[in-house]
């Protein structure tokens, strides 16, 4: 029987963004059915199979997009949500892979979850930019999205302290207001496909908080102490306001956890 681990890594490995979107529901439907053993026995790449396109910028070089309401400013904005969900896919393989031989099955149920998830967010925005006349890889994007995975590679702690727990709970944050911003453009279609992601995030978010308590329990680590050294030490960036409280409460990332370290 195959592995988990075989599993993961193959889907890390395949580059084409079609294809990894299949590979990661593939590798979902084959732990739900049985099909892969509770095994994370092989390495997982220090980087993902990526396409040639689209082109990777630093931050600092990434073409500022306009604020307002323009056709040519949404697909923009939607091309760079997609990357992100495209990154997330390899984010939640991973972590399956090369973590979850430490974790009990039900983690690797909500991770192989949030996979397919990502895959199904990246299906919907692609297809929402081929609606409007574009496609993923017509753009440039940001080169740092797997920076955090590289960041946090030697432990599973810190890596559910800032990919879930950080970057994703930022998507609770901004998600809200860029979907409005669509509707207010009378882009119905992408408000709903944003709203539909912001829903599935806060479970994403859940997920990485209920495993980072699992583990600092199991570690005998006060869990939030244990959050803000991690978030301090891993994570190139700073937490800004402003924050979607009550969202990250619903996701039990309750404000004793960000509101002290907070810029």
């Amino acid at each position: 029987m195959q592995s988990l681990g075989e599993a993961a890594r193959a889907v890390l490995l395949t580059a084409d963004p079609h294809g990894k979107r299949r590979a990661a529901r593939a590798l979902a439907r084959a732990w739900r059915q049985g099909r892969l053993a509770h095994r994370c026995d092989v390495p997982m790449p220090g980087q993902p199979a990526w396409p040639a396109r689209p082109e990777l910028l630093a931050p600092a070089q990434m073409p500022r997009r306009r604020k307002g309401g323009s056709e040519r400013g949404r697909v923009a904005m939607l091309h760079a949500l997609a990357h992100i969900e495209f990154v997330a896919i390899d984010l939640a393989v991973d972590l399956v892979g090369r973590f979850g031989g430490e974790f009990p099955r039900g983690f690797v149920d909500d991770w192989i979850g949030v996979a397919a998830d990502e895959a199904m967010h990246f299906a919907l925005l692609d297809r929402r930019l081929r609606q409007l006349g574009s496609f993923y890889g017509e753009l440039p994007a940001h080169a740092g999205l797997w920076e955090a995975a590289r960041a946090t590679s030697d432990d599973s702690l810190a890596r559910l302290a800032i990919v879930p727990m950080v970057l994703e709970a930022r998507g609770l944050d901004v998600t809200p207001s860029t979907a409005e911003r669509f509707r207010s453009a009378g882009d119905e279609a992408s408000a709903r496909i944003l709203s539909r992601i912001y829903n599935d995030e806060i479970r994403h978010v859940s997920a990485g908080t209920v495993w980072f308590r699992q583990k600092c329990d199991e570690r005998g680590f006060n869990v939030v102490e244990t959050w803000q050294t991690l978030v301090k030490s891993r994570f190139r960036g700073s937490l800004k306001p402003p924050f979607n409280d009550s969202a990250r409460h619903d996701a039990g990332l309750t404000q004793e956890f960000y509101a002290v370290i907070a810029s």
